[in-house]
C-alpha cells in the first residue's frame, strides 16, 4: 500500500478517536469544549474519520480492482495536503467562532474532494480503454 494511503487510514483513525472523545466530553459536560461543538464533532467524524478512510481505501483498491494504475499520484498527494489542512482550519474556526477560518477550511476540504473525484473518474476512464 502506498505510504500516502496508509497515512489517510491512520489519520482517519486518529480523527475517529478525537471525534469520539469530543462526543463523550460533550455528554459529560457541555461547557467543557467552547465553540460550535455539534458541527465540530460532526465534521471531525464525517470528513475526518469517514472520508479520510474512504480516501485511503479507494485510492488503494479502485485501481487494483480495475487492473490499472491510479491516474495521478501527484493529485492524490495534493488531496492529502488539502484535506488535512482544511479540516483543522474548520475545527479551529468552530472552536473560536471565526467564520473566515471555517470558510477557508471548507474550501480546502472541498478542493480535496474535487481532486479525489477527478482522479477517480480519470483513473476509471483511462482504465476502460
Amino acid at each position: 500500500m502506498h505510504k500516502r494511503n496508509r497515512l489517510f487510514v491512520a489519520i482517519a483513525l486518529l480523527y475517529g478517536l478525537l471525534g469520539g472523545l469530543i462526543g463523550i466530553l460533550r455528554l459529560l459536560d457541555p461547557s467543557l469544549i467552547p465553540g460550535n461543538v455539534p458541527r465540530l464533532h460532526g465534521h471531525i467524524m464525517l470528513l475526518g474519520f469517514v472520508l479520510m478512510m474512504v480516501y485511503g481505501i479507494a485510492l488503494h483498491v479502485l485501481p487494483r480492482f480495475g487492473g490499472f494504475p491510479l491516474y495521478s499520484e501527484t493529485m492524490a498527494d495534493w488531496q492529502l495536503y488539502l484535506a488535512n489542512a482544511g479540516l483543522p482550519l474548520m475545527v479551529a474556526g468552530w472552536l473560536t467562532w471565526r467564520d473566515m477560518l471555517v470558510m477557508t477550511g471548507g474550501v480546502l476540504s472541498y478542493g480535496a474532494i474535487l481532486l479525489f473525484g477527478l482522479n477517480m473518474v480519470l483513473t476509471v476512464r483511462a482504465g476502460s480503454r
